[in-house]
C-alpha cells in the first residue's frame, strides 16, 4: 500500500470515529473483554454481540465504531448478520480496518510441513523434470479434513461452491492440468461420450488413481463444462465421458476446445498442485523459494439477511470456497475499500433489500464474477438504487467462464459507474431489468477466452427498457473465437437501451443490436474499430419461428410483466402493441451524432435501414486519425483532438467527458495508483 493510502485510511479512521462509541477488535484480544483500545475483543463476532447488548438496552443514539486491528483473522464459518445487528441513519455501524491493507479476513489456513517427495510410486508419476521440485504436505495431520467436494460445473449444471483450493503469495494456483496453457482439439466422436482428442499423453493419465476432470467448450464458444471422465482410449486417442454429464448442446468435433487437469503426471510447472484426498496430501510445485501457501476451508465470510446501515471497510477478505460478501434484503449497507480476493464464487452478492453499495474496492480472482446486485421490482418500475462503484475488478471468473461479468445488476433502477474492468474470459459488465444506468466505467481485455459474448451482454427479452449506457471507455476487445467479441451486445431482439456518449477504441464489433427495437445510439466516438455499428434482421429469419413461438422466451417475459398498464404504457409506449406492430422486425432505432474513424462505420441491414433513423454521423472509414485521443502524462484521458471540429459542432456532436471516465483517486478507493497493463489488440482490416 502507498503511503498515501495508509495515511488517507487513517484520517478516514478518524472521521468515522467521531462518535464517543468505539469498540476495538484485535488478534492478541478475547472475546470476553470489554472491547476497549486496552482490552480489545479478538474477532468480529465479539464487536458484534457487543452491539447487540447495547442495543437491548434501547435504540442507538449515536454512530458505532468498530475499529479492527492489524492482524490475521481466520473465519471458520460466515461471520452472520441479522437486522438485530442494524445501525441506523442516525447511527450508522462501521467495521473498519485500523490501517487499510493491514486487516485479513481469511477462510484459508495455512499450510506448512512441506518436504521433498520421497514416495518411489509418486516420483514414477510425476514428470521427471519436476521431481526435484514438487513437495508435499500432509494436511490431515495439520487438522485439514475437510476438503470440499469437486463439482459438476458450468452452462448447465450451474457453478457450486469450489471444493478447498491452494492459494500462494495472494494469488490462486493451478490443478495440475494439460496443456499447462490453452486448449487442444478434437478429431472427431464416436458418440457425445466418446470424444477423439489430438494427444499423445493418454497412456500417463491411464494411470491416475483418482478421475481426471476435463474442461471443455463441447459446442459452443459461450457455454463451457467441467466434468469428470470416467476413463481413455489410449488406443483410438479417445476420452470418455460420464453418460449422465450431457452438455447443453451436444459435442461437435471442429468446434471442441479442451484441457485436462486433477491429474499428478501433469504437475510439472510452477504453481500447479494436486491434492490426493484418500490420504490427506497435498502436492505442489512453489512458485517461488519462501512461498507461503494456503488452503480454502470456510465458504462464505460475510453473510447478512435484513441488515440496514452497517459499512464494512479497508478489509481485506480472501481465501473462501464460495462468495466473500453476501448481502440478503435489508437496507444502507455498504463494503467500501476492501480488497476481496481468491474465492470459490463471487467477491459480493448483493439480492434484494434497497440502497446497498460497493465502493472504492480491488476485486481479483474470483471463481465466478465480481460484484452482483439485485433489487427493485419490475412489475411496479420500483428502484432498488443499489451502487456499484469506483471498483477495480479484474482477473474475475476464474472456474464459471461464461455468464459470470466483473460487475452486473440486474431488477430496476441500479447504477454501475466509475468502475475498472478488466481481463475476464467472458463478459464484463451486464444489466439486465429497467431503468439502470452505466456511466463511466472504463473495460478492455475481456471475452478473451469465448466468441459471440460482449464485454456488455443482455438478451432475448422486449421488455427490459429504459437502460442507459453512457460516458463509458471501451477498448482492446477483440474476442477470442468464432463469431468474435462485440463490446455492446444486444442480442436477439433486446430493445429499448440507450448508447450515448460512449468512447470505443480498437473493439471489434462495438455496438451489435440483434434485431431489437427502440435502441437510440447518439453520440459516440468509434476510433480504429472493425465495425462501429451493427443492426440486423434476425428476428424476420433465422429467429423467426422463436419470435413467433407462444412459450418462446420472447413472449413469455413478455406475458410476465403487466406491460400494457398504465404505469407502463407511459413508460414504454411502443411496447404496448408490440405483438400487433410486426414483432420480430426492427423499428425506430437511432443512430445519430456519432463519430466513425477507420474501420467501417455502420453494418444496418439494407432491408429494415427505412424504418430507422440514420442521420448527422461524421464518417471517416480510411482514417483513424481523424479524431485523437490526449492523455495527460500518466496516461489518464483528457481530451479528444478533432481535425474539423467546426464540422462536428454543425451536427450537433458534443464533446465527451474524458477525464471523468474510469476510477477516481479518492480515498475511497482500496489502493491508488491503479496500474492496469493494457493489452493493444489487432483485426483484420477490411
Amino acid at each position: 500500500m502507498t503511503d498515501w493510502l495508509t495515511g488517507a485510511a487513517l484520517m478516514l479512521l478518524g472521521s468515522v470515529s467521531l462518535s464517543a462509541l468505539e469498540l476495538h477488535v484485535s488478534p492478541t484480544g478475547d472475546d470476553g473483554n470489554s472491547g476497549t483500545l486496552k482490552q480489545p475483543f479478538a474477532s468480529l463476532a465479539g464487536g458484534r454481540d457487543a452491539i447487540r447488548k447495547l442495543k437491548q438496552a434501547g435504540p442507538l443514539t449515536e454512530p458505532v465504531t468498530v475499529i479492527v486491528h492489524s492482524g490475521s483473522y481466520f473465519l471458520p464459518q460466515a461471520l452472520a448478520f441479522t437486522s438485530a445487528d442494524s445501525g441506523t441513519s442516525a447511527a450508522p455501524v462501521t467495521y473498519i480496518a485500523e490501517a487499510c491493507g493491514k486487516v485479513r479476513l481469511s477462510g484459508g489456513k495455512v499450510v506448512g510441513g512441506w518436504h521433498p517427495v520421497t514416495d518411489p510410486g509418486v516420483l514414477e508419476r510425476l514428470d521427471e523434470k519436476a521431481r526435484g521440485h514438487v513437495e508435499v504436505a500432509d494436511l490431515a495431520s495439520q487438522g485439514i479434513k475437510d476438503f470440499g467436494k469437486m463439482a459438476l460445473r458450468g452452462f448447465g449444471p450451474g457453478y457450486p461452491v469450489a471444493e478447498g483450493e491452494v492459494f500462494c503469495d495472494d494469488e490462486p494456483m493451478t490443478l495440475a492440468r494439460w496443456p499447462n496453457e490453452g486448449f487442444r482439439k478434437a478429431t472427431a466422436k464416436t458418440d457425445d461420450q466418446t470424444v477423439i482428442v489430438d494427444t499423445d499423453r493418454m497412456a500417463r493419465w491411464t494411470k491416475e488413481e483418482a478421475a481426471p476432470w476435463v474442461m471443455a467448450y463441447w459446442h459452443f464458444d459461450w457455454a463451457e463444462m467441467y466434468e469428470p471422465l470416467i476413463g481413455f482410449d489410449p488406443a483410438r486417442k479417445a476420452i470418455l465421458r460420464d453418460p449422465n454429464s450431457k452438455a447443453v448442446f451436444g459435442v461437435t468435433p471442429a468446434d471442441v476446445r479442451w484441457y485436462i487437469s486433477n491429474v499428478l503426471a501433469e504437475l510439472d510447472s510452477p504453481g500447479e498442485y494436486y491434492l490426493d484426498r484418500r490420504n490427506g496430501k497435498l502436492y505442489f510445485w512453489p512458485p517461488k523459494a519462501g512461498s507461503v501457501a494456503a488452503f480454502s476451508i470456510t465458504d462464505g465470510l460475510v453473510l447478512t439477511e435484513g441488515l440496514a446501515y452497517v459499512t464494512f471497510r479497508n478489509l481485506i477478505l480472501e481465501q473462501c470456497r464460495g462468495t466473500a460478501i453476501s448481502i440478503n434484503q435489508g437496507n444502507d449497507c455498504k463494503v467500501v475499500g476492501c480488497t476481496i480476493r481468491n474465492t470459490g464464487q463471487l467477491g459480493v452478492s448483493v439480492s434484494g433489500g434497497m440502497r446497498h453499495e460497493v465502493r472504492g474496492c480491488d476485486i481479483l480472482f474470483t471463481g465466478c464474477g465480481g460484484v452482483s446486485m439485485s433489487g427493485g421490482e419490475r412489475t411496479t418500475l420500483s428502484p432498488a438504487n443499489h451502487n456499484a462503484e469506483n471498483n477495480h475488478v479484474h482477473h474475475f471468473a476464474r472456474r464459471a467462464r461464461t455468464y459470470h461479468p466483473g460487475i452486473s445488476i440486474a431488477g430496476v433502477g441500479n447504477r454501475i459507474a466509475h468502475n475498472l474492468v478488466h481481463d475476464g474470459p467472458h463478459m464484463a459488465l451486464t444489466a439486465a431489468g429497467n431503468e439502470h444506468l452505466v456511466e463511466f466505467n472504463e473495460v478492455h481485455n475481456v471475452v478473451e477466452e469465448s466468441g459471440d459474448a460482449g464485454a456488455f451482454y443482455v438478451g432475448r427479452d422486449w421488455t427490459q427498457r429504459g437502460n442507459i449506457l453512457r460516458y463509458n471507455y471501451w477498448h482492446d476487445i477483440l474476442g477470442a473465437t468464432g463469431y468474435g467479441g462485440m463490446t455492446i451486445y444486444l442480442d436477439d431482439q433486446h430493445s429499448g437501451y440507450t448508447i450515448h456518449g460512449n468512447l470505443f477504441e480498437r473493439c471489434m464489433q462495438s455496438v451489435f443490436i440483434g434485431g431489437g427495437d427502440d435502441n437510440v445510439v447518439t453520440n459516440n466516438v468509434f476510433i480504429d474499430c472493425w465495425k462501429s455499428a451493427h443492426l440486423d434482421d434476425r428476428g424476420m429469419g433465422w429467429q423467426k419461428p422463436a419470435t413467433d413461438d407462444p412459450q418462446g422466451e420472447l413472449r413469455r417475459y413478455l406475458r410476465a410483466m403487466p406491460y400494457t398498464n398504465e404505469l407502463w404504457r407511459s413508460r414504454y409506449p411502443t411496447l404496448v402493441s408490440i405483438l400487433e406492430d410486426d414483432p420480430g422486425v426492427p423499428k425506430r432505432n437511432v443512430f445519430s451524432k456519432n463519430l466513425s474513424a477507420g474501420g467501417k462505420w455502420e453494418d444496418i441491414a439494407p432491408n429494415i435501414r427505412h424504418l430507422q433513423t440514420v442521420s448527422d454521423n461524421a464518417v471517416f472509414d480510411k482514417d483513424a486519425d481523424w479524431v485523437r485521443i490526449v492523455r495527460d502524462a500518466a496516461g489518464h484521458l483528457q481530451r479528444l483532438e478533432y481535425r474539423d471540429a467546426a464540422a462536428l459542432n454543425k451536427l450537433g456532436f458534443q464533446d465527451l467527458p474524458l477525464p471523468q471516465m474510469g476510477l477516481v483517486g479518492d480515498a475511497t478507493r482500496a489502493s491508488w495508483p491503479v496500474v492496469h497493463p493494457v493489452r493493444q489488440v489487432e483485426f483484420p482490416r477490411q
